[in-house]
């Protein structure tokens, strides 16, 4: 099943179906600027019991069950600019 929707109201239609009987209501989410993932936790009533899927919004606006990826720091080469008196790279002599 594809999980990727930019539509948080047609994931949760796949996920709990188009049935009204089986109503899907938000019981959770978060949208502050400090928190690490958006969120929204919806949940149904079924007759084996209560069904909650969380849905995380990714960097470019769509949904999943699954949450983005960390960042995680990164190294960069970076050309450092030529200071005179300083020695700089050593050329190849060949």
């Amino acid at each position: 099943m594809n999980t990727r929707e930019t539509s948080l109201r047609r994931l949760v239609e796949r996920w709990f179906g188009p049935d009204p009987a089986m109503r899907a209501r938000v019981t959770m989410f978060s949208h502050a600027q400090a928190s690490r993932w958006r969120y929204v936790c919806v949940a149904s009533g079924r007759p084996s019991g209560e069904l909650s899927i969380f849905f995380f919004r990714h960097e470019d606006g769509s949904w999943s069950v699954f949450p983005p990826e960390t960042r995680r720091a990164t190294m960069n080469v970076a050309r450092m600019p030529v200071l005179p008196g300083v020695p700089g790279p050593i050329a190849s002599t060949a």
